[in-house]
C-alpha cells in the first residue's frame, strides 16, 4: 500500500541520507561511493539477493565505485513500506563496507 503524506515525514526522517521526490507518486534516491568497483560491486551483490528474497527490485545504475539508486512501488504508483526497508538495508549494507579495511597488495 502507498504510504500516505502522513506517514512520509517520519520514514523519510529514519533514511536521512535518502533524497525524497514526488515525481512519480514519489521515489527515493541515494548516490553511494565505495573505495572501488569491486566493493561497489560487492554492495551491489548483496543488495541483489535481498531485493529477489522480498520481491522487490532498485532502480539502479554503477559507474566505477559509486551507485546510484532510485526506489519506487511501480505496482503502488509511488512509495511503500518495501522502498523504506529496502533503503534502510542499502545504508546497512554500505556503512558496513566503509568500515572495512582496504585489501593490501600481496
Amino acid at each position: 500500500m502507498k504510504l500516505t503524506a502522513a506517514q512520509l515525514p517520519a520514514l523519510l526522517g529514519s533514511i536521512p541520507a535518502w533524497r525524497h521526490d514526488p515525481a512519480r507518486g514519489g521515489t527515493i534516491t541515494r548516490e553511494f561511493r565505495f573505495r572501488d568497483f569491486a566493493q561497489a560491486f560487492g554492495f551491489m551483490a548483496q543488495v541483489a539477493v535481498q531485493a529477489q528474497g522480498s520481491d522487490h527490485h532498485p532502480e539502479w545504475s554503477n559507474v566505477y565505485n559509486r551507485v546510484r539508486v532510485t526506489l519506487t512501488t511501480h505496482d503502488a504508483g509511488g512509495l511503500t513500506t518495501k522502498d523504506i526497508e529496502l533503503a534502510r538495508f542499502m545504508d546497512r549494507v554500505a556503512e558496513a563496507l566503509a568500515l572495512q579495511q582496504p585489501a593490501r597488495a600481496p
